[in-house]
């Protein structure tokens, strides 16, 4: 049984893929984890009536066809996507590059540490800040709702 949560992976590394595995499956063995290898597969993916939607979505930047800013203004220009929140979570420790991510809509901007325990706890943290818990620990989609207002006496 899952928390309910869904992270879509864009990321065309094995390598890197992996490694995300294997930090999510440790931190937080209850998400559901897509992986998409090509970005030209998320738009239609996420527009999929029948596919479930995901919490997040954590995009590389250096992909090869259409690359992660790309998709990202594609997904920011979708009225339907535009809500996803997306962190963009690459290699790319360019000041250019993470500018122009967040001035495409990017939630939020994370470099891939090289040594596994801080790209676990690096990960951990950006999971644990953007998908919403419930009192049980489970993600949830959104935040828990207020309780129902008591009847007037």
């Amino acid at each position: 049984m899952t928390g309910g949560g869904l992270i879509l992976v864009v990321e065309d590394s094995e390598e890197d893929t992996e490694a995300i595995q294997r930090a999510l499956s440790r931190s937080h063995p209850f998400l559901d984890l897509e992986f998409a290898p090509r970005s030209e597969d998320v738009l239609p993916r996420l527009l999929d009536p029948d596919a479930r939607r995901p919490d997040l979505l954590l995009l590389d930047l250096n992909m090869p066809g259409t690359d992660g800013l790309t998709l990202l203004s594609r997904l920011r220009a979708d009225t339907a996507c535009a809500s996803l929140t997306v962190v963009v979570f690459t290699s790319s420790t360019a000041s250019a590059e993470e500018d122009a991510c967040y001035a495409a809509g990017a939630d939020s901007y994370i470099y891939k540490p090289v040594n596994f325990e801080l790209f676990q706890t690096v990960l951990q943290g950006a999971v644990d800040f953007w998908l919403p818990r419930a009192a049980d620990g489970a993600v949830t989609a959104a935040p828990p709702a207020a309780p129902p207002a008591a009847p007037p006496a």
